[in-house]
């Protein structure tokens, strides 16, 4: 049973009691990521991510990290494109403690200017590592195609101008601005009763924030072709497509759609592109939802010289899905899969403080496990097949980092 509660200021509270384990999770949820950023502050709530760990007015970077190991617990942070969390997974004794802790990182962090010189270091160091990581670039290099100039189409890490820019004054303006209490969800799962609820609006639910993030512009879904010369072993190629928002009333047939196209090992795209043909060792498909839009990503990496035949593999793989339309045994196969999914991800404490976090932030609104299994058996072969065509247009766009110094797509 997972309790939702509203303190005074906005900030909001979920709890769900679990007391058939001995850990707690708590996740402190920020509404703000690198999607609510301009073009000079690109890259700050993922540097702020680090700064919160650098010191607060009473313990230094060093006491939070053993503030943590001494208790056994573990904590983290993670940025996204809409919002930013910090968590901690500990023993249900030491809740209190970790609750203190993250609330002292949360409220007292004083990101001091030699301390952020020298994350200013570890997170141009993050670019680089990124930048030797051409498989996850080109998923940022497809956001650009398709969002363009739209906020949602920066890179989440920032670039090296931007980080150079970052202060003391303006990483707690930007707090101050974008850190408010409506747009903050402090989410606990695991062995703690109703009390504890208490215990977190002393700490979350009388501070003020600031003027917050005004109207966010709907992003339009462009076609672009974007590619990158750089000296590697693959090519590596990603497609984007116009995906569903966030809570769409049809976004479990696109799930189970997903699923089939290129979400298993079992799926078409698999067992076309690796088993059959051996094109690839890795190729995938994900949608990515967002507040007001959406996106459906095919990925492949291959060598330069069979790039043609991943494309045209991919093509008529998305062809004959949309012609054919999807089996009986598919359908049944991927509803199960995603059913077996959801059940062994409520095993952790964290994924149902994540799960929970994300839906009260983003949706604010909370489906029971019956529900949710209710809504993927409602899907039909004609609500796939359905969605498969309205998707899979001539509306893509297309993102190719290889040592290739040109490359002809035949749309």
């Amino acid at each position: 049973m997972i309790k939702r509660y509203t303190c005074q200021n906005g900030a909001r509270i979920v709890l769900e009691n679990i007391p058939t384990v001995r850990s707690v999770a708590i996740g402190v949820w920020i509404k703000t990521g690198s999607r609510h950023e301009n073009p000079e502050l690109n890259g700050i709530s993922h540097f702020l991510e680090h700064m919160f760990f650098k010191g607060t007015s009473t313990r230094s970077a060093r006491e939070i990290a053993e503030s943590f190991d001494s208790i056994g617990g573990q904590v983290n942070a993670f940025t996204s494109k809409e919002y930013t969390c910090y968590y901690a997974k500990v023993l249900d004794n030491h809740a209190s403690y970790a609750l203190e802790i993250l609330s002292d990182m949360f409220f007292n962090s004083v990101f001091d200017e030699e301390e952020l010189k020298k994350e200013k270091n570890v997170v141009l160091e993050e670019i680089k590592m990124y930048e030797d990581t051409p498989d996850d670039i080109v998923h940022d290099l497809l956001s650009q195609a398709v969002y363009e100039n739209h906020p949602l189409g920066y890179p989440i890490l920032g670039t090296e101008e931007t980080l150079e820019t970052f202060n003391s004054d303006t990483m707690k303006k930007y707090v101050h601005d974008m850190y408010t209490p409506d747009k903050v969800v402090i989410s606990i799962a695991g062995n703690v009763d109703d009390a504890f609820i208490k215990e977190v609006e002393d700490y979350f639910g009388k501070y003020e924030g600031g003027s917050g993030h005004g109207h966010l512009e709907k992003p339009s879904f462009h076609q672009n072709i974007l590619t990158r010369k750089k000296e590697t072993e693959q090519a590596h190629l990603c497609l984007g497509f116009p995906g569903l928002q966030i809570g769409h009333k049809d976004v479990y047939s696109l799930i189970v759609l997903n699923n089939i196209l290129g979400g298993s090992m079992s799926s078409r795209l698999f067992q076309e592109v690796r088993e059959q043909r051996g094109l690839a060792y890795s190729v995938y498909s994900y949608h990515s939802g967002y507040q007001d839009s959406g996106m459906v990503t095919i990925y492949g990496g291959t060598g330069a010289n069979q790039l043609d035949s991943l494309y045209e593999t991919i093509q008529e793989t998305l062809s004959t899905l949309k012609r054919d339309g999807i089996s009986e045994k598919e359908l049944r196969n991927s509803k199960e899969q995603l059913k077996g999914s959801l059940m062994l991800s409520l095993e952790s404490t964290n994924s149902r403080m994540s799960r929970n976090g994300k839906n009260e932030l983003l949706l604010e609104n909370h489906k029971s496990l019956d529900e949710i299994i209710e809504l993927i058996d409602e899907v039909t072969e004609e609500t796939v097949n359905a969605m498969g065509n309205k998707i899979f247009t001539e509306q893509y766009s297309v993102s190719l980092i290889s040592p290739l110094d040109e490359w002809k797509i035949n749309r």
